[in-house]
């Protein structure tokens, strides 16, 4: 199944949602391990900022568990994506679950202020072995699903992490506020487990073998590979453009800390701040859930429409964040927050698609895990300013995001205005389908 570079490929009418889940069963199980292991992962999150708000009372020690939450990426993401491409990505996922599965019970041994270096220190570990994971598991669904089911697909991932956002914050705030944050923490491993047994039992198809060179020690380190996958995006600007798109996003995640913030001091909700933040991440979920279904119904899967939406996207954050950060209702706060979100989920899914159809397999892992390194060092930046506004220039929650929203429409104007520089086709694979169709074309690419 799927698509390799220099082949020859089908284009067919786009697939529904519950036809491709139905149908294609490795994809399936790839999606129902998603579906545990994030429902777990935010029974994690709002557990670990609990922890900090109760230990510290800080806004910077919620920042901090961000910044220890990206900055693995940036680091570890050339070897990651090297090892990748390089070797069985269902063994990397596998051995990622694992990892992760132990890694998260260390959370429990943390009871007093003093040992918050202990969370730091595990989530710089969790995150290093996403690191590896979700490059992997990006890279292989162009493999285990046809052309004409990429967008469907990234969109079911999309609308699964953001239903799971919705439930695993909603009922990870509850969980957490009535049994405590150690019941949290047993069920993430127990996901990331689950997971696991379910990416053993995809079958993914046999890759091209790589082509044998002689081993020198940049072979070894990934130095020559890291350097091919560079020189890979630059002569592709269109590549380059779309792999800078979810960093610029990134820009203004410090967001995220944001609503730690708010949901503990702006629009409290019962005794607990884990639910108040939870009701915050839900309406977070819910607009990324109906962002990219909306987007793909209005715009279709053609790559010039897919384009425009990833510029209006941004725009969409920008507006509602600025009326989210001004908004004294709770009611339209969720509202305009889940609008905002509509806009970084039509971002993340169109980028996405045009990534996995422009880019060939033997360099896919390298792509996206420059892309997630790329993104996470700008998410812990903004991340680590938004604290330090907090708690060192004593800023307003409400102030800094508004100006979050106002960073948002700086890559709006940009990717408007340069696309016709970089949106050459040359060099790349071009895909201009626009509507469903039941005519069956063959493209050479």
């Amino acid at each position: 199944m799927g698509e390799a570079g220099g082949e020859g490929v089908l284009k067919r009418r786009p697939v529904g949602y519950v036809e491709l889940l139905r149908r294609n069963r490795d994809f399936r199980l790839l999606w129902l391990g998603q579906v545990v292991s994030q429902m777990g992962d935010w029974f994690d999150t709002i557990a670990l900022y609990t922890i900090a708000l109760n230990l510290t009372g800080s806004g910077r020690a919620v920042s901090l568990i961000l910044v220890a939450r990206f900055v693995p990426s940036f680091v570890i993401g050339p070897l990651s994506g090297v090892i990748v491409d390089r070797f069985p990505r269902r063994t990397i996922m596998i051995a990622s679950d694992i990892g992760r599965a132990v890694v998260v019970l260390g959370f429990l041994f943390v009871r007093r202020p003093g040992q918050m270096w202990i969370i730091y220190v595990l989530t710089v570990l969790q995150l290093a072995l996403s690191t590896f994971f979700e490059p992997a598991r990006t890279a292989v669904v162009p493999s285990i699903v046809e052309r004409n089911e990429l967008v469907a697909a990234n969109a079911i991932s999309s609308v699964t992490w953001s239903v799971m956002l919705t439930l695993g914050a909603a009922i990870g705030g509850i969980i957490t506020g009535w049994f405590g944050t150690d019941v949290a923490f047993v069920l993430d491993s127990l996901t990331y487990l689950a997971s696991a047994a379910l990416i053993a039992s995809i079958t993914f198809p046999r890759r091209l073998k790589r082509e044998k060179t002689k081993l020198t020690v940049g072979k070894a380190l990934g130095i020559t590979d890291t350097i091919e996958g560079i020189r890979y995006v630059w002569k592709r600007p269109r590549v380059f453009a779309l792999l800078m798109v979810k960093p610029a996003w990134g820009a203004g995640g410090g967001i995220l800390a944001l609503l730690a913030v708010f949901g503990e001091k702006v629009f409290p909700v019962g005794k607990s701040a884990a639910t108040g933040i939870g009701v915050l991440y839900a309406a977070r979920g819910i607009g990324t859930a109906i962002g990219p279904v909306f987007a793909r119904r209005v715009a279709g899967e053609g790559r010039k429409r897919m384009q425009q939406w990833i510029g209006f996207g941004f725009l969409l954050g920008g507006i509602f964040y600025i009326a989210f950060g001004r908004a004294t209702v709770f009611v339209f706060a969720l509202i305009v927050l889940g609008t905002a979100h509509m806009g970084g989920s039509i971002v993340w899914v169109f980028s996405t698609v045009l990534l996995q159809r422009t880019v060939e397999d033997q360099f896919r892992g390298r792509v996206f895990a420059a892309e997630l390194a790329l993104l996470t060092l700008t998410m812990a930046a903004s991340n680590y300013i938004a604290g330090e506004m907090l708690d060192r220039f004593n800023f307003s929650a409400r102030a800094i995001t508004v100006g979050m929203g106002v960073l948002f429409l700086i890559p709006a104007l940009l990717w408007f205005i340069t696309e016709r520089w970089w949106d050459t086709g040359t060099g790349e694979h071009a895909d201009d389908t626009t509507e469903p169709s039941t005519q069956i074309e063959v493209e050479i690419v």
